[in-house]
C-alpha cells in the first residue's frame, strides 16, 4: 500500500480514458515542434569553434575565420533538410517517421537501423539539451557549476515525473519558452548587430574575409561535424502533420519553412556576432552566455537570455519523451522489443518507455560528467544515419509509385540522401576516435538485439500454437500430484493442506529432516494434527533444503507417472512488509529452483497474520 500511495502521489490517479487534443494551428505548432531544433543555437556554433580553436593556440593566426564559411555550408544542409522533409509531409502525412519509411521502402533491416538511431537519438537528445541546460543556468550561476550532474539528473528526474502523469493538455504551456527564447535571441542578434554598427563595440574581426588562412582539412571537417548538431531535430514537424489543423499538410510544411527559416537565421547570426566580437569557448562559461553578457552586459536581459535558454533546452528534452516511448511501442508491436513496452500505464502513456528514456539519460549525464561537449561526438552520427535513411526510403518510394511530378521530387530527396549520407561520412571519420565509435558500434548490436528478441518471439509463437491440431471432444482433468513441502505444523500448513486435498486425490507432505529431535517432534504433531495426509521424512545429512526436496519430486514423478506435478508451498505474510525481512525466504528458493523445469507447477496459499 505504501508504493501504491507514493505512485499516486507522484505520478496520479489511474485514468480510463484521455481525450485526444485540439488540433494545433501554425502558431502553436512552431513553438511546440520546434524546441528541439531551435534550442540547437544554444551550443552549435560553439561546437565549430572548439575545433578552430585548438589550431588558433598553435599558432595559426584567423583559424577562427573559418567558422562563418562552415555554417554557411551547415546553412545549406539545412535547406536541404527542409525541403526534403516537406517532400515527406505530403508521402507520409499520418506521420510515419523514419523507421515505417525505411522499412516499408528499403526493407526490414533498413527499418532496424534507422530505429537503432533514432533510440539512441532520443537519449542523447534528453542527455544534451539537459546538460547544456545546467550548462547555461551555471554561466548566470557560477556557484552551480561543480554540481551540474546532479542537477542535470534532478531536471530528468522532474521531466520523467511529468510525462509519467501525462502531458496531455499542456501545449499552451510549453509554447512559452519557445517564443520567450525566439524573443531573447533576436533581440541579442538586433542589439548587438547595431552596438556595432554604432561603433559601441569596436569589431575584432571583419565580417567578410578576402583570404582564409591554410589549415588542415581534418580540423575544417571537424568543426563542420560538430556543427551539424544545428540542423538536429527538423524532422519533428514531419513526424507530427495529424496535430495540425486542416489542411494540416499545407500547414504543416508552412510551418517548417517558418522553422527552418527562424533556426538559419538565429544560427549563422550568433556564428557571425561570435566572430565579429571576437569571442570563444571559454571554461565554465557557454559561448552563448559570454556573447549575451558581451552585448548586455550584466543586466536584466542577460539573465532573461540565460533563462530563455535554459528553459527551450530543457523543453527540447521533453520531446524525446514523446518520441522515444512512441517508437519503442511500435518495434514492440512488431516483436523487436520487450512486448511491456507496447503496453500503456494506467495514465494512459507508455510508462515502461518513459522509465527506461530516463534511466538512460540520467546514466549518460554521470558518465560524462554532465559536459555537452563530451556528448556531442555521439549525438550527431544517430542523427543523419536516420536521416540518410529517411530521404533514401523516399527515394525509393518516388521510383516505385512514380506519382505527377515525381521526378522532381525523387531529385530533392536523392540530394538529401547524398548530402546527409556524406556528412554521416564525415561525422564518422572525424569524431570516431571522440566517442563517435560508441554509436557506430552500438547501432549493428541494437540490430542484433531487435533480431534475436523477434526470433525468440516467433519461437514462442510456434511453440505455442495449435494450428494442425484436432480439437478434443472435450477437456479430460489432468492426473496429477500435489507435494506440500513443510518445515512445521501451524494454521498456515492446515490451510495449505486442506486447499491441496480440494484439488487431488494424491496429496503427500514431505519434510527436510536436519536434527533428530525437531524431527521426532514433527511426526508426533504430524499423527495430530494431519494423519490424513502421508508425511515423508527426507534425511539432508549436509542440511541442504531444496536439493532433497528437487530429488524427492523427481522421484514421485517417475514413480507415479503423474502427467503434472504441484508444489504446493504453505506461506505466512506478515502485517507490515518490513517484517518479512525477519524470515527465511525457503519458499522464493524452491519457486527459483523449480522456474526452469517442466510438468512442475508451483503454487503458494498464504496465511496473513494479523499481529504488528
Amino acid at each position: 500500500m505504501i508504493f501504491k500511495n507514493i505512485k499516486r502521489l507522484l505520478v496520479g490517479e489511474p485514468l480510463l480514458e484521455l481525450r485526444d487534443e485540439k488540433p494545433m494551428g501554425k502558431i502553436k505548432a512552431l513553438a511546440i515542434l520546434s524546441s528541439d531544433a531551435l534550442s540547437s543555437v544554444a551550443y552549435a556554433t560553439e561546437e565549430i569553434l572548439i575545433p578552430l580553436v585548438v589550431v588558433a593556440a598553435a599558432g595559426v593566426m584567423g583559424a577562427l575565420a573559418w567558422s562563418m564559411p562552415i555554417a554557411l555550408a551547415i546553412g545549406l544542409l539545412l535547406v536541404i533538410l527542409t525541403i526534403s522533409y516537406r517532400q515527406v509531409i505530403e508521402a507520409y502525412p499520418t506521420g510515419g517517421g523514419v523507421y515505417l519509411i525505411a522499412k516499408e521502402n528499403l526493407g526490414t533491416n533498413s527499418g532496424l537501423i534507422a530505429a537503432a538511431a533514432l533510440l539512441i537519438d532520443y537519449i542523447l537528445t534528453v542527455s544534451v539539451s539537459v546538460a547544456a541546460g545546467v550548462e547555461n543556468i551555471a554561466s548566470a550561476l557560477p556557484f552551480l557549476l561543480a554540481h551540474k550532474e546532479v542537477l542535470g539528473a534532478g531536471f530528468i528526474v522532474l521531466i520523467t515525473l511529468f510525462n509519467l502523469r501525462g502531458s496531455r493538455g499542456t501545449a499552451g504551456f510549453f509554447a512559452v519558452p519557445t517564443y520567450l527564447f525566439i524573443v531573447s535571441v533576436l533581440l541579442m542578434l538586433i542589439v548587438g548587430a547595431w552596438r556595432i554598427f554604432v561603433g559601441e563595440i569596436p569589431p575584432a574581426a571583419p565580417i567578410i574575409h578576402e583570404t582564409y588562412p591554410a589549415i588542415s582539412m581534418i580540423f575544417v571537417l571537424r568543426a563542420f561535424s560538430s556543427g551539424c548538431t544545428a540542423v538536429t531535430g527538423v524532422e519533428a514537424i514531419s513526424n507530427s502533420v495529424t496535430r495540425f489543423q486542416s489542411p494540416a499538410i499545407r500547414n504543416a510544411k508552412v510551418t517548417m519553412a517558418w522553422m527552418a527559416a527562424i533556426l538559419g537565421t538565429f544560427f549563422l547570426g550568433i556564428t557571425l556576432l561570435v566572430h565579429v566580437y571576437g569571442i570563444v569557448p571559454a571554461q565554465g562559461q557557454t559561448l552563448i552566455a559570454t556573447l549575451s553578457r558581451t552585448v548586455f552586459g550584466q543586466t536584466a536581459l542577460f539573465y532573461l537570455m540565460q533563462v530563455s535558454t535554459a528553459l527551450i533546452l530543457l523543453f527540447a528534452a521533453n520531446t524525446s519523451y514523446s518520441g522515444f516511448p512512441r517508437l519503442a511501442s511500435m518495434l514492440a508491436k512488431d516483436r523487436f522489443l520487450p512486448r511491456q513496452l507496447a503496453s500503456v500505464g494506467d495514465r494512459l502513456v507508455y510508462s515502461n518507455g518513459i522509465m527506461g528514456l530516463g534511466v538512460v539519460a540520467i546514466g549518460l549525464i554521470f558518465l560524462f560528467k554532465g559536459e555537452t561537449h563530451r556528448l556531442i561526438p555521439l549525438y550527431a552520427v544517430g542523427v543523419f544515419v536516420s536521416f540518410t535513411l529517411s530521404q533514401a526510403g523516399m527515394v525509393v518510394r518516388h521510383w516505385r509509385k512514380r506519382k505527377p511530378g515525381w521526378i522532381r521530387s525523387l531529385l530533392v530527396n536523392t540530394l538529401g540522401t547524398l548530402t546527409t549520407c556524406l556528412a554521416v561520412a564525415v561525422i564518422a571519420w572525424t569524431k570516431f576516435t571522440h566517442g563517435a565509435w560508441v554509436v557506430v558500434l552500438l547501432i549493428p548490436v541494437l540490430v542484433i538485439v531487435f533480431r534475436r528478441i523477434n526470433r525468440h518471439y516467433l519461437q514462442v509463437g510456434r511453440e505455442l500454437s495449435l494450428s494442425g491440431e484436432t480439437p478434443p471432444e472435450r477437456l479430460e482433468p489432468i492426473r496429477h500430484t500435489v507435494i506440500v513441502p513443510v518445515s512445521g505444523v501451524h494454521r498456515g500448513v492446515i490451510d495449505a493442506l486442506r486447499y491441496a486435498l480440494s484439488i487431488s486425490h494424491d496429496v503427500r507432505a514431505c519434510y527436510i529432516a536436519i536434527d533428530p529431535e525437531s524431527t521426532e517432534r514433527m511426526q508426533t504433531e504430524w499423527n495430530r494434527w494431519a494423519r490424513e495426509v502421508p508425511l515423508f521424512i527426507l534425511k539432508s545429512p549436509y542440511r541442504s533444503i531444496v536439493a532433497p526436496l528437487l530429488d524427492y519430486i523427481d522421484d514421485v514423478e517417475q514413480t507415479t507417472n503423474a502427467g503434472m506435478i504441484t508444489v504446493l508451498i504453505p506461506e505466512f505474510v506478515t502485517a507490515r512488509w518490513h517484517h518479512q525481512i525477519l524470515h527465511n525466504q525457503t519458499a522464493l528458493l524452491i519457486r527459483t529452483a523449480l522456474l526452469f523445469r517442466p510438468r512442475r507447477v508451483v503454487t503458494s496459499v498464504r496465511y496473513h497474520l494479523r499481529a504488528t
